[in-house]
């Protein structure tokens, strides 16, 4: 086990590594300067701008600090937001992101699975369709015109919820669901399918010619080898959910990290770009880590190992 930890940290030292050296060449890549887009900015000025920030060094040179930099998760100063360094933007706004995913997540897991199970249940009978139907719909309808459905019904209809802000628990629950709808209409689907091939395995067979009840064999027996499936899934759908959706945030005025991309993308703010793309495969490759070894603890006959390249 740790030194299949060990191994996987280092394929993850050198995916960041990758990243960083395509991000920071595709930013380069980028035509024009960071500041073109400020109006009252003088070309003198905007020259002394560029060589402030180190912009005029060689390529090389500007690369190798950038690398080294990085290792300690130090990204630079904001291009546009005048003494503030990228990583206190993204410990500010990162929180934000943090509580509203760990909402989405609980939601689009829990009501996923339990809507996948009720489906794999109801095979082929009107509370399967009707499961499925509602599966469909959520995949099929974006995020962003779910949030403004539930803007308009709870927020201007019912006054139930504010509209954009983010000062209480309950600022958090329509965001929180309009960014849960997508992965939980993916995990009740996946789910459902993973639910119908176990309960038609002959172990499960097994089970019920002993005598057990219909319960214990789907819950006791059936719903951990289900699981297997969604826990595979769970960790790019954990991290995309943590940093945050850059639309929602949007829409609901939460200043979150995918808000403060956005931000970045349109302000040209190159090193917060960088800096969050960097963050953001940051969590996706630990959480990818954690995700397979949940794996092997829920399902002991996998075992990891760190010969033969893996599992």
């Amino acid at each position: 086990m740790v030194n299949y930890i060990l191994k996987r940290i280092g394929y993850i030292a050198l995916s960041l590594f990758l990243i960083i050296s395509a991000t920071f060449f595709l930013m380069q890549a980028a035509p024009g300067s960071p500041f073109a887009s400020e109006r009252k900015m003088t070309p003198a000025i905007e020259e002394q701008m560029i060589e402030a920030y180190g912009l005029n060094d060689p390529i090389h040179e500007q690369y190798i600090t950038y690398v080294v930099n990085s290792l300690t998760f130090d990204f630079g100063p904001s291009f546009k937001f005048v003494g503030q360094e990228v990583m206190d933007i993204i410990l500010r706004s990162f929180p934000y992101s943090l509580v509203l995913g760990l909402e989405a997540v609980f939601i689009a897991i829990g009501f996923g699975v339990l809507l996948g199970v009720f489906a794999a249940l109801k095979h082929n009978r009107f509370g399967d369709y009707t499961a499925m139907i509602i599966a469909v719909m959520g995949i099929s309808v974006p995020s962003f015109i779910m949030a403004t459905i539930l803007q308009y019904i709870f927020a201007f209809k019912l006054e139930m919820f504010s509209v954009a802000r983010m000062e209480s628990f309950s600022d958090t629950i329509l965001p929180a669901i309009a960014l849960a709808t997508t992965p939980l209409a993916f995990i009740a689907r996946l789910m459902r399918s993973s639910m119908l091939d176990v309960l038609s395995s002959d172990y499960i067979k097994t089970a019920k010619s002993k005598g057990m009840s219909q319960r214990i064999v789907t819950y006791k027996h059936g719903l951990r080898n289900a699981l297997l499936p969604v826990i595979s899934y769970m960790g790019p759908l954990v991290a995309g959910i943590l940093t945050g959706s850059f639309i929602i945030e949007q829409i609901f005025g939460i200043p979150g990290l995918g808000s403060e991309f956005v931000t970045s993308i349109t302000n040209r703010d190159y090193t917060v770009i960088m800096g969050t793309t960097v963050f953001y495969s940051v969590i996706l490759l630990v959480s990818i880590l954690i995700v397979d070894l949940i794996y092997g603890i829920v399902d002991p006959r996998i075992k990891l190992v760190a010969k033969g390249g893996g599992k």
